[in-house]
């Protein structure tokens, strides 16, 4: 663990890793890192490695703009380059190799020129003099340089198969042939640069989807295991690339576990989609494309509107997806270990079985001690029913009673009160 102000002021050029001790993807990179650090040390490299427990240093996360764990940054001078490749250790040691380098690095002779054309599948270089293009060129590899190398050259190391149709330009050599970028037709140099640094036809993982996501790619076309499928792409990505290669990025993919996942259903193998990175839209063909008119009219209906969307990025997409992705968090855990997710998930489930368990038989206790009191009340009230008969006959003979008594009264009366009467 270091002190990043000691860090930059004791180097140059520092690779640094802010990690958290509870994180599992930062245990998981620390012997990686240790490997990096050790490869850029035996190859003389001026970048020197360390790391920094962003949990502890909180204040210093916030100002490089740390977000999750773990993040790689690459500090040159004033400048922070944030890492999003794989990480894995040649990547990361390509990243500081590449950042630690100028922007823009010369091409002086035709045999470095050939020589990089066969290790790079894609080549950007500035073919001229200096220039308002020049300029420009520099700016953007200075902010695009964690992605891919740029290169400037003169038009001496250029094969004679190659013509340029005016100089300065940006050239990009990729898929054996060379576009020259325009700037009224491509718009600006670094929107164009984003677009071309991919091949036109990629192997498509999970990382690459997030990149061109980023690059503002709208539709990314990718088939899963079908050779016929991947052989069909391949062609429409070469021969229809003016019609389609501002819109689209070709592809194909191993499996089909991501694209379940994406799109939150199940699709079969080997299938052909279309995403919609803008909207989190998806298409499938309404029937089987076997060849290359029925593909380009698949694309074509994408693109006027005329095929069927699904998914998206809407409300009720986005309680399907937090859903789903506890259902699918809940299944990962027990495949990987039954016990742990029973322990998990099987506990809570249980406690709260036993506290509806013991609610329940409150709510049915009070029910039969209410029952009780209304049966006991049933029973009174019939009682007293049966009471009533038994008292009517006395009351009817009451009058009677009451004649012979008041005539007993008269006969005691006095002699004299008879007389009087």
């Amino acid at each position: 663990c270091i002190c990043v102000h000691s860090f930059r002021a004791s180097v140059v050029l520092g690779l640094l890793q802010f990690y958290a001790p509870w994180c599992g993807y930062c245990k998981k990179l620390e012997p990686v890192w240790y490997d990096v650090g050790a490869e850029l040390k035996s190859s003389g490299s001026p970048v020197r490695v360390g790391k920094m427990d962003g949990t502890a240093y909180s204040g210093m996360s916030s100002e490089f703009g740390v977000r999750g764990y773990p993040t790689i940054k690459l500090l040159k001078g004033d400048l922070a380059y944030n890492y999003k490749g794989p990480r894995t250790k040649d990547d990361i040691v390509e990243f500081a190799n590449r950042v630690a380098g100028p922007a823009v690095r010369a091409l002086p002779s035709k045999q470095m020129f050939d020589h990089m054309m066969k290790r790079h599948d894609v080549l950007f270089v500035y073919f001229g003099g200096e220039s308002p293009l020049k300029e420009k060129y520099i700016d953007m590899a200075a902010e695009l340089i964690v992605y891919t190398y740029f290169f400037s050259a003169s038009e001496d190391v250029l094969p004679e198969s190659v013509t340029l149709p005016e100089l300065p330009s940006v050239v990009v050599f990729k898929d054996g042939a060379y576009f020259t970028y325009d700037e009224y037709v491509d718009g600006g140099l670094s929107s164009w640069v984003n677009k071309e640094r991919f091949q036109s036809y990629l192997q498509i993982d999970g990382f690459t989807l997030y990149e061109l996501g980023e690059t503002g790619t709208v539709y990314i076309l990718y088939s899963t295991n079908l050779l016929t499928s991947t052989t069909l792409i391949q062609r429409v990505a070469k021969e229809y690339r003016e019609h389609f290669n501002r819109d689209f990025q070709f592809g194909h993919m191993d499996g089909n576990d991501y694209i379940n996942s994406l799109i939150m259903g199940e699709v079969s193998v080997p299938s052909i989609i279309i995403l919609n990175t803008s909207n989190e839209q998806y298409f499938l063909p309404s029937e089987p494309v076997e060849t290359l008119e029925q593909l380009v009219h698949f694309i074509n209906s994408v693109l006027d509107g005329s095929a069927q969307a699904q998914g998206g990025d809407g409300m009720f997409q986005r309680v399907k997806r937090v859903a789903f992705d506890a259902k699918s968090t809940i299944m990962s855990v027990f495949r990987s270990s039954p016990v742990l997710g029973c322990f998990l998930f099987g506990l809570p489930l249980g406690v709260i079985s036993l506290m509806c368990y013991g609610i329940c038989t409150a709510e049915s206790d009070d029910g039969q001690e209410d029952m009780e009191l209304m049966k006991r009340d049933d029973e009174e009230e019939e009682d007293d029913e049966e009471d009533e008969p038994r008292q009517a006959p006395g009351e009817l003979e009451g009058p009677e009673e009451d004649g012979e008594n008041e005539e007993e009264e008269e006969q005691e009366k006095n002699p004299d009160d008879k007389k009087a009467d």
